[in-house]
């Protein structure tokens, strides 16, 4: 399978660097230096994955990722931040924006090349089981077409945002730790700041609810209908 990725940043000798070493790789490669080409190529070609510079004038990264995380079409296509700030408030706006991975410059390809890879294989993989078809249930999943269905209206999420929500959802009542939810849903070769599952659940909870989704103290999280 030929992945399609869009590179979003607007140095011209980073989009001719990293562009030119994944078509190395056997990537689809296609580019934008700005967010609102971004959003624009995005429709148009429809990326596996999108890596998106977070500094850009006009429209800098994490607005971008929020509009692009706004459009049906793309809400289950990968986005990694490039950034040279690695401070942990910034690792956050970014998860909260949508984010699935984050990036930190100056590049260097082979450490690129294997998150990409680590990223991509998720598309493949399907690990996350889903209990029973939800009848009677308040909120349903559909993995097909990748939507949450709560009260017979349709919820579009991040691709993060609802592997979190599958694998509470597959056992209600079970309290999931914080560290298999990091393996299952991140997996252990994306490194992650310590809040991000938190940033997750809370977005989670704006969307379907407080009700759903109990934190038990000091363990993790389970999911009740």
């Amino acid at each position: 399978m030929s992945y399609r990725i869009l590179l979003v940043d607007d140095e011209p000798d980073i989009l001719e660097f990293v562009g030119y070493n994944l078509n190395k790789e056997g990537y689809e490669v296609h580019t934008a230096s700005n967010g609102k080409e971004a959003v624009q190529k995005a429709l148009e070609v429809k990326p596996h994955l999108i890596l998106l510079d977070v500094m850009m004038p006009e429209m800098d990264g994490r607005e971008t990722c929020e509009q692009i995380r706004s459009i049906p079409e793309l809400s289950s296509t990968l986005i990694a931040f490039l950034t040279a700030r690695s401070e942990d408030y910034s690792q956050l706006a970014g998860f909260d924006a949508g984010a699935d991975d984050y990036i930190t410059k100056p590049i260097k390809v082979k450490i690129l090349v294997s998150r990409i890879k680590a990223m991509l294989k998720r598309i493949e993989s399907n690990p996350i089981p889903v209990a029973g078809g939800g009848e009677g249930k308040s909120l349903q999943i559909d993995k097909e077409r990748y939507i949450v269905i709560k009260d017979g209206h349709e919820i579009t999420m991040p691709r993060k945002e609802f592997n979190l929500l599958t694998l509470l959802y597959s056992k209600p009542q079970k309290v999931f730790s914080r560290d298999e939810i990091f393996t299952t849903v991140w997996g252990n070769d994306v490194v992650v700041g310590d809040r991000t599952i938190d940033v997750h659940i809370r977005k989670l909870r704006e969307k379907i609810g407080d009700s759903h989704i109990v934190t038990v103290k000091g363990v993790g999280y389970k999911y009740e209908d």
